[in-house]
């Protein structure tokens, strides 16, 4: 990752290093796709006595131009959230980009909500 950020951190959870290794190979994905991030940020937690079922949860922010992106998935297997989650992050980083390029493409008029004064031809 050349000028690229990524912030992993870890609540009540050890980071291995396998761990952000894996992290490191899923969120390069992100970088690829799209230049304008900042910087990314991914929080893993492991709250076994809140849910039972999906105790692992991760938690990732992209920090973009305009507004971040977050977005958080939990399952049983913390490396199974991490990589829906950067699934995830991915299909909203397509779409936002797509949408910006229907935006770019299809301009639409826009109507004043007042009426403008006259002029008369000098």
């Amino acid at each position: 990752m050349n000028d690229n950020e990524l912030i992993i951190s870890g609540r009540h959870l050890d980071l291995t290093e396998s761990l952000k290794t894996f992290v490191r190979e899923k969120v390069d994905k992100l970088f690829r796709h799209e230049e304008r991030i900042v910087r990314v940020r991914m929080e893993l937690d492991c709250d076994k006595n809140q849910d039972k079922e999906n105790p692992f949860t991760a938690k990732g922010i992209i920090e973009i131009n305009g507004p971040d992106m977050v977005a958080s998935e939990a399952s049983h297997d913390i490396h199974k959230s991490v990589d829906n989650l950067v699934n995830k992050l991915d299909r909203m980083i397509r779409r936002r980009s797509r949408l910006k390029k229907v935006k770019r493409n299809h301009p639409h008029s826009i109507e004043l909500p007042s009426e403008l004064p006259k002029t008369s031809p000098a």
